[in-house]
Formats: C-alpha cells, sequence, structure tokens
C-alpha cells in the first residue's frame, strides 16, 4: 500500500511539474474605431478568383465541442465571401482527431446553400489531436488530381496547436508541393506550433478564430495581398498593425524547504526537508505584425457640425442627425434665427466704469446679433434696457416685431452713467420688465421671459439675492461678459450653462451662435424627444437626515418631468439607499410623467449609514439590465443625490458603470468634498455642488442640460451588455447580437431552452437526480447524539 501510493505522488508530483496553459489573447494594438473598421470591411470582402480551399478542422478533445462549433462558425462564414462554382472556388472539409476523415470533398457541392447546409451537420468527433497524421493524409488525398495544377490551393488549419506527435516535417513536406498554409486557433491556441506549421511570412497566414471577423478580414487580406484575388473592396486599403498574442502559463517555481516527516515499509520516522513550492503566471508574449483591410467611413471628416451625429450608409453616403433647431440643414449648420417663443429683454451696462468704448463695443454687438437672429416670421418679442446708478427702460418687451424699430432703438441708447449697480437692475427688470398679454378672459400668454445680461465690470452692489429673487418669479437669467466676471455671472445665473464668457473683447461677436442657442433653450427645457434610460439614487441616510430627503425627492419630481416619459423616449428609475439600497421603482414600472411624479412621493427615508459604492453596485446589477426594463441602444445615465459621507467605497463600482457606458453624475449638497463627488463621476463636468438643500431647486436645468449633453452622444450596443445569464453581445453590421450559453437561448438570452443539453461532469445534476436525505427524528438525533458521545469517550480511554 505504501509502495502505491509512493508512485502515485510521484506521478502527481510529475504532473505539477508540467507548464499548464491557461488562455491566451491576441490583441491589435489599435483603438476600438478602428477595430470596428476592420470588423466591417471583412464583411464586404468577396472572392470569385479560381481556386481550391480545403479546411483542417480540428475535433479532437483538446478543442472541445463549443470550440468545434465555433470553428464550424467561422468556416461558414468564410465560405460566405467565396464565389462557390465548379469553374470558380472549390471547397472541401476534413476532420481529424484519433483518425482522419474526409467529410466534403472538393467537387461535392457547387453552390453556397448546399455547402453551408452540410457544413451545419458535421458531428463533433473528439479524440487525441493527431496533426500530422492529418497533414499527411491531406498531402495523399487532400487535392487529387491537382499536382500540377495552376490553380491556387489552400489548406486552412483550425486547431489549437496541441498535436500529439511531431508534425513539422508533414507541414513542410505540403508547403514544399505549392500548398498555402493558413492556421487559425482555437480555443486556447499553442501559437508556437502554429507558427512553424504556417506558410511563410507568418503574420500573413496565422488568425485567431475566435475574433472571426478579424479572421476572416486577415485571410482575405492575405490572399489579395499574393494576388490569388482580388479581395480588397474599392475605395479600401491595407493597413498593418502591431499586435500580439499571449499565452498565460502557470510555472510552478521553488520557494524553499521546510522541516518534515518522512517514513519507509519499516515504523522509523525521521525529520528531512521538504520543498515548498508555488505558482505563478506569467504571459508568454509573441508579437507580431497584423496586416488588414480598412475602409474609409465617411463619417471619418467629421461633416456634421453643432453636435450632429453622422450615421454611415455605404462607404461613401451618410446622414447626420441633428440637435433641436438644426435639423433644416443636412449638416446640422447653423440656423441662427430666434424661432423660440420667448420674451427678451437685453439689459445693457451704461455705468461710468464701462468707458464710452466699452458701451459702443456692447451696442454694436447687440445690433449684429439682431441683425444676425431676428426675421419678420420670428416669435420671439424682444425689448432693451439699460443700467448704472439707475435703470432706464429703453424699449418695453414687444414693442418694436421689425428689425428696423429694434435697430433704431439700439442706436438711439446713450450710456446712464454711475456706479454699475447690477442687482437693483435685475430687481428693477423683473418686477418691470415683462408684462402678461391678455388671451382670453382668464387665459395668459405667458411665455418663458429671459433676461439677458451685458456687463463687463463687476456690481457695486450685491447680486445674489436680487438674482434669487428673479429666478424665484420665473425669470430665466443669462449672462455676458469677460472671463474675470465669471464668478459675479455664475452667482447671477445659477448655472454655468447660462454663462457665455470671453477671453478679450473682439471675441465677442463670435459668441452670437452661444447666445442664440441659449436663449431658444429656455423654450424646450428637458431632453423632449431624446431616449434616455435614467436613474436616480438619493441619499437616505442619516448624514442627510429626514427633512432634507424631503428637498432631494421633490428635486427629482422637478427634473423628472423635465424628460419625455414613455416607452419609446424616456425611462425613469429610482434607488433609495441608507442602510442597504432599496429599488422605489424600475426604469419600466412607470410610462407617464404623472405616475413618476405619484411614484417619487411614495419613496421612504432609509436611515442608517450610507454606502454609495454599494447603491451604484446595486444599480449595475439590477436596475440598467434589460430583465427589470433597460433597453440596448439607449444611452444610460445616473444621477446620484448625496451629501457626500459613505462615497469612499464609491470608486470601484462608479468606475464599472462608466466602462460599462452608464454616464454618471453626482449632485453634492452641503460641504461636500470636490474629490467625494470626483470618485463617483470621474469627470468634473458631471458634478454640481449645491449649498443648501433648499436652493436645489435652482439647479434643476443646470443638471437637465447636462444630462441632455450626454445622451445625445452615440451609443454603444453592447455596453452595458445587453445579454442576461452569463450571455457574451457582439457587434454585428448595424446591432447586435447575444451568443447564449448555459442552456439559454432568445434575443437577450432570456428563455431556458428546451433543447437536450449533454450532461457534463463540471456541470451541477438536475434537481430531480440529486440524493434527497430523509428529515431524522428527533428520536434519530439523540440516538446520534449519544453514539458521538460514547465514541469521544473511548478515543479518551
Amino acid at each position: 500500500m505504501m509502495e502505491s501510493t509512493g508512485h502515485l505522488h510521484l506521478f502527481l508530483m510529475f504532473l505539477l511539474l508540467q507548464v499548464h496553459t491557461i488562455s491566451s489573447v491576441q490583441e491589435i494594438q489599435t483603438d476600438r474605431e478602428t477595430i470596428m473598421k476592420i470588423n466591417a470591411a471583412g464583411d464586404m470582402m468577396q472572392c470569385s478568383a479560381r481556386m481550391d480551399v480545403l479546411f483542417l478542422m480540428d475535433g479532437s478533445y483538446s478543442v472541445g465541442k463549443g470550440s468545434f462549433e465555433r470553428c464550424k462558425h467561422y468556416t461558414i462564414k468564410l465560405t460566405q465571401a467565396l464565389d462557390i462554382a465548379a469553374d470558380k472556388v472549390r471547397v472541401g472539409v476534413i476532420q481529424f482527431g484519433s483518425t482522419t476523415r474526409l467529410e466534403i470533398p472538393l467537387d461535392a457541392y457547387s453552390t453556397k446553400e448546399e455547402l453551408k447546409k452540410h457544413l451545419k451537420k458535421i458531428t463533433y468527433r473528439g479524440g487525441s489531436t493527431q496533426t500530422g497524421l492529418a497533414l499527411k493524409y491531406v498531402l495523399r488525398k487532400g487535392f487529387p488530381s491537382s499536382g500540377n495544377s495552376t490553380i491556387p490551393r489552400i489548406l486552412i488549419l483550425l486547431s489549437d496547436g496541441r498535436s500529439q506527435g511531431a508534425v513539422q516535417l508533414a507541414a513542410t513536406e505540403l508547403k514544399q508541393t505549392g500548398v498555402t498554409l493558413f492556421a487559425v486557433g482555437l480555443r486556447h491556441p499553442r501559437w508556437d506550433e502554429l507558427h512553424e506549421l504556417a506558410s511563410a511570412p507568418t503574420e500573413s497566414h496565422v488568425f485567431f478564430a475566435e475574433h472571426f471577423q478579424d479572421a476572416v478580414n486577415g485571410l482575405y487580406t492575405s490572399l489579395a495581398s499574393s494576388d490569388v484575388c482580388a479581395a480588397v473592396p474599392p475605395g479600401c486599403f491595407v493597413e498593418s498593425y502591431a499586435c500580439e498574442r499571449k499565452t498565460l502559463e502557470t510555472v510552478k517555481e521553488l520557494v524553499g524547504n521546510f522541516m518534515c516527516w518522512k517514513g519507509s515499509k519499516t515504523s522509523t520516522a525521521y525529520t528531512s526537508f521538504c520543498p515548498h513550492y508555488k505558482w505563478s503566471k506569467k504571459y508568454k508574449r509573441h508579437p507580431t505584425v497584423c496586416h488588414r483591410t480598412i475602409c474609409q467611413d465617411p463619417c471619418d471628416s467629421q461633416p456634421c457640425q453643432n453636435g450632429g451625429t453622422c450615421v454611415s450608409e455605404g462607404l461613401e453616403k451618410y446622414r447626420c442627425v441633428c440637435p433641436p433647431g438644426y435639423g433644416s440643414d443636412p449638416h446640422c449648420a447653423p440656423a441662427l434665427n430666434l424661432d423660440c417663443s420667448v420674451d427678451v429683454l437685453f439689459l445693457v451696462e451704461g455705468s461710468a466704469a464701462l468707458t464710452l468704448e466699452g458701451f459702443l463695443r456692447f451696442k454694436a454687438f447687440l445690433k449684429r446679433f439682431l441683425q444676425a437672429t431676428m426675421a419678420s416670421s420670428s416669435p420671439t418679442k424682444v425689448g432693451l434696457a439699460q443700467f448704472g446708478d439707475s435703470v432706464k427702460m429703453e424699449a418695453r418687451v414687444g414693442k418694436h416685431r421689425d428689425l428696423p424699430g429694434l435697430l433704431a432703438a439700439v442706436e438711439a441708447m446713450k450710456p446712464v452713467g454711475g456706479p454699475a449697480l447690477t442687482g437693483k437692475a435685475l430687481t428693477h427688470v423683473t418686477t418691470h420688465g415683462f408684462q402678461s398679454t391678455t388671451v382670453f378672459a382668464d387665459v395668459f400668454d405667458d411665455l418663458p421671459r429671459v433676461v439677458v445680461l451685458l456687463s463687463a465690470t463687476a456690481s457695486g452692489d450685491l447680486v445674489v439675492e436680487p438674482a434669487k429673487y428673479a429666478r424665484d418669479r420665473e425669470v430665466f437669467l443669462i449672462a455676458v461678459g469677460p472671463e474675470a466676471l465669471k464668478v459675479q455671472m455664475n452667482n447671477i445665473t445659477a448655472n454655468p450653462q447660462r454663462t457665455i464668457t470671453y477671453q478679450t473683447p473682439d471675441k465677442l461677436p463670435g459668441k452670437i451662435p452661444e447666445l442664440r442657442t441659449k436663449i431658444c433653450s429656455v423654450d424646450n427645457q428637458g431632453c423632449l424627444g431624446q431616449a434616455v434610460d435614467l436613474v436616480f439614487v438619493l441619499d437616505g441616510s442619516d448624514g442627510v437626515g429626514r427633512d432634507n430627503f424631503v428637498h432631494l425627492t421633490d428635486f427629482v419630481r422637478s427634473t423628472s418631468v423635465q424628460f419625455d416619459i414613455n416607452r419609446d423616449v424616456a425611462q425613469v428609475g429610482l434607488v433609495v439607499y441608507g442602510r442597504q439600497p432599496v429599488t422605489v421603482f424600475e426604469l419600466d414600472t412607470h410610462d407617464s410623467g404623472s405616475a413618476i411624479l405619484r411614484a417619487v412621493k411614495q419613496a421612504s427615508f432609509q436611515g442608517g449609514a450610507a454606502s454609495t459604492g454599494s447603491a451604484l453596485l446595486h444599480v449595475l446589477a439590477n436596475s440598467l439590465t434589460v430583465g427589470r426594463g433597460a433597453r440596448p441602444g439607449v444611452n444610460k445615465a445616473v444621477v446620484v443625490l448625496t451629501d457626500g459621507s459613505g462615497a469612499e467605497d464609491a470608486a470601484v463600482p462608479a468606475r464599472k458603470l462608466r466602462d460599462n457606458g452608464v454616464a454618471v453624475f453626482a449632485v453634492g449638497i452641503g460641504d461636500v468634498q470636490t474629490e467625494s463627488l470626483l470618485k463617483i463621476t470621474g469627470r468634473v463636468e458631471h458634478m454640481v455642488t449645491v449649498p443648501f438643500y433648499e436652493d436645489l431647486k435652482y439647479f434643476e436645468d443646470v443638471l437637465v442640460q447636462m444630462v441632455c449633453a450626454e445622451v445625445k452622444k452615440p451609443v454603444e450596443l453592447c455596453r452595458p451588455s445587453p445579454c442576461m445569464n452569463d450571455g457574451v453581445c457582439e457587434l454585428v453590421q448595424r446591432g447586435f447580437r447575444c451568443d447564449c450559453r448555459g442552456g439559454w437561448e432568445g434575443p437577450h438570452c432570456e428563455t431556458r431552452s428546451r433543447k437536450r443539453i449533454a450532461n457534463r461532469g463540471d456541470q451541477p445534476k438536475p434537481a430531480g437526480m440529486r440524493r434527497k436525505e430523509k428529515k431524522k427524528s428527533q428520536k434519530e438525533l439523540k440516538q446520534r447524539y449519544r453514539d458521538l458521545r460514547r465514541r469521544h469517550a473511548v478515543r479518551r480511554q
């Protein structure tokens, strides 16, 4: 017994000394956009030259059934680009394992449909990996009656490179007969062997089948480069990229020795030193060059202006999806007409500190703005006022509906002088600058009211309270001034998005399109018509408090209604966290703004310590999944409202969200540290700081504009993954598909497959096959206890 145990120990030690390949990777070192171009070009490549193509498929146990099916998929993908006919391209298939089997002779099929049908029927056979014998079979019988033919002969070996036996000699003899040998890796390839087998140069003849679109592109690029066929589409070209194939290997290393006891067949035991090993993981790298065909995207030249999104429609055509206000032009060119229904009052500084030169500069800017934006059909009503130590109404809102009248009013302005009392002027125009016009007996045409402040000197009085007075009365404030006054103007507008600054006076005329956009933005609040899945995450911990939590829910209610909430456009979800994250409602729970308002009001204060990281993980794992209402192809955003406490664990979960294509915003209230919010958003541009909970209502537009700007960006279909139950999302032309695993099926891998799946040793047995233990009675349990006590007493004796 001791002898057999020792032999077993030696055998296991021998196995552990071997180096086991764990995983492998092929990576083309370029950006994601170029990778997508490579994949797209692969779908457009075609080959119709006369040649014989023979696929040598590894069907051994080391490949496995799953990789063998992917091997078939790659083969079918390749053959779709071939002009299969008796006088064009002939295709044959051989499968090898312990033995070699001719599955499809070269002259068997003359159409793609017949070949594809037979390819799908090829069954996995298993066995050892006898690559050398398979190559000898190809040498003897693979290309019959073609020894002296000028027709190109292509052999595509699909294998993991784990051959049992010598392969180099057979491969060399085969290549010497004029056969071009491509080696395509499966599963976890042994790259060294594949490089030895492939024709020279190896960088043009070795590929990775798991990246099947890239492998198709690479193979046809090589055929085109060797003049076998003209596979590169017109307008496309071949580029070379640095790429790396690497294999992760686990190696056993000696750490040292330790004292241990050893015995023998006799009863004598003695001490000795026993070795102590550790396992370490190391990459074996194979740097090389990958030659791929790419086609120029018509959107590369960025033809769409003003934030428009370019959509490719072939190699030469494209279209622009324009933001609101620019849709009349095919390239989203500036549309400067004030075509929005608002009341605008220009409040121009005329103080002594501004000087006459500065005052004339503002007049010239105002005239140029009116000339560029005011048309006879414009629904915008314009008024004019100036201020210094007093306020003078130059033209009430709506007095002049024609451009000449407005220009004459601007030309007639004379500076009032005195100090610049900006706060006083804001209070005055809020009270006296606008009038409500009666339409019917009890209906007024109260259009959005906008005050555009043109100022270049610091205010001689306080501005925060007068500005708040104006905003409380629903007057939108837009400030235009030099960079030096940015802080003052932000205090006035309470919204950096409504502040326009210029570095030098000569830059002021260039701000006309921006000012026009900001004026009309108040007539189109929110993201009406913009599809978005938006999840609010509220801090309901003790740090916020029950009373302040009400301000958070009010903020969510006021912000939500600025989105077009329905199943097709905007969806809103809500999560509250304190002791633990709680989903108040999912993205697809409510399909109207009124329902959202009622549901948010029902959100409960949680209490306890805050953990922002746990809440963000909850959102990623639950709220933003297809099963909970998230929609593929729709941009996603998460808004966190917090006082900053509990954000210590938020960095990693927030990064996971961002890495999955989710825009993360943070609204910090009170003395929150910038670093805490930055952990959540990753970008300063996605942060909003509010001094007091009562002031949240002044920052609704700030957040909405941030979210709108982000969700208008192009969508990444596979981020976050729309596939459920461990399905893998794969980008395909104009969409995506889910590669379902583990017995799941459906567009999102949401349905358990009814197909019978072969039992595997690494899968749990069905519940009906598991042994169920009968529940023991109280009497049996007592008897078991007495037996254990009795055994314990015997051992002690």
